[in-house]
């Protein structure tokens, strides 16, 4: 049996935080906020994989509201939400997955993203397609005032 997921996630950029993208952390002047490391893409990817588990959101599975999560690192979040699917039988097939900024650019970045990712999933990084694009300076990620990320996610049983 194979199923499809759908994710999105954003967070606000702000000063005096780290910028974490796709399990890396990017050199940039803003962070964004959350109350894990905020990393949106990870984020977007482990809803999709939930949802394509019908396992409810990352939301549910890492409460906001918890002390384990705060400041918790993405890349555990990925792993865990692997290991949640594994329990009702499913592996990953591939994610396709959008980063949406206006800056800093993220294409020089992708092939470490999904390096970084795979290796935390255990798939090849052929699994993890990674893309990014810009709003063309409108709305609030034109304004650079957040960053988005969709996915989509493959999973089989």
């Amino acid at each position: 049996m194979i199923r499809v997921g759908m994710g999105y996630d954003v967070h606000q950029l702000v000063p005096n935080r780290d910028l974490w993208m796709g399990g890396i952390k990017i050199d940039h002047e803003l962070g964004l906020l959350g109350h894990s490391d905020a990393d949106v893409l990870i984020h977007a990817i482990c809803d999709a994989i939930l949802g394509a588990a019908n396992m409810r959101d990352i939301g549910y599975h890492f409460p906001d509201t918890s002390a384990e999560t705060d400041g918790m690192d993405s890349k555990i979040i990925l792993k865990k939400t692997i290991e949640l699917i594994a329990t009702k039988g499913y592996h990953l097939v591939n994610i396709d997955a959008t980063i949406c900024a206006e800056r800093p650019k993220m294409n020089p970045h992708i092939p470490q993203m999904q390096q970084v990712m795979a290796q935390v999933i255990g798939c090849d990084p052929d699994a993890v397609s990674i893309k990014a694009t810009t709003t063309e300076k409108l709305g609030f990620i034109g304004r650079q005032e957040g960053i988005s990320a969709y996915a989509v996610a493959l999973i089989e049983k």
